[in-house]
């Protein structure tokens, strides 16, 4: 894990995935998670993963890949609790009550969209609808 976490910081990355191979992701918030899963959720099965923020969404799409391990630099409350609560070791540098959106404001989107979801399977349904109102927003722009 300390390798990835390197990875994580020296390249700038927002996201590192160790499975059968090492891989590394720019995307922004949860875009590159919810693409794997989309495209090929057995490459996050027992996978190492670290990434800058993790927010509940994050973690409901990392407990149902069943990532083994997860590092954080920032982590919320609710995603570390259900991440434990899906047999997921994990490892984080700060610990905070939620995700701040990106202006700074107020909580992430999906973190407020998920917070009251008490599955990953009800949060993965919230991050879908919410990426594919951010494809409608950015066709019709």
């Amino acid at each position: 894990m300390t390798d990835l976490i390197g990875l994580l910081h020296e390249g700038g990355h927002s996201l590192v995935v160790a499975a059968d191979c090492v891989s590394t992701f720019d995307g922004r918030g949860v875009s590159d998670l919810f693409l794997l899963m989309e495209g090929d959720p057995e490459f996050l099965h027992g996978a190492l993963v670290a990434d800058k923020v993790v927010g509940r969404a994050a973690a409901s799409i990392m407990a149902l890949a069943k990532v083994d391990e997860v590092y954080a630099d920032v982590i919320s409350t609710s995603a570390l609790s259900l991440l434990e609560s899906h047999g997921v070791r994990v490892t984080y540098g700060k610990e905070v009550p939620y995700i701040i959106n990106r202006a700074g404001t107020g909580p992430c989107p999906l973190e407020s969209r998920c917070l009251p979801c008490l599955t990953p399977q009800e949060c993965y349904a919230q991050i879908r609808e919410f990426m594919n109102e951010m494809k409608r927003k950015n066709i019709s722009k």
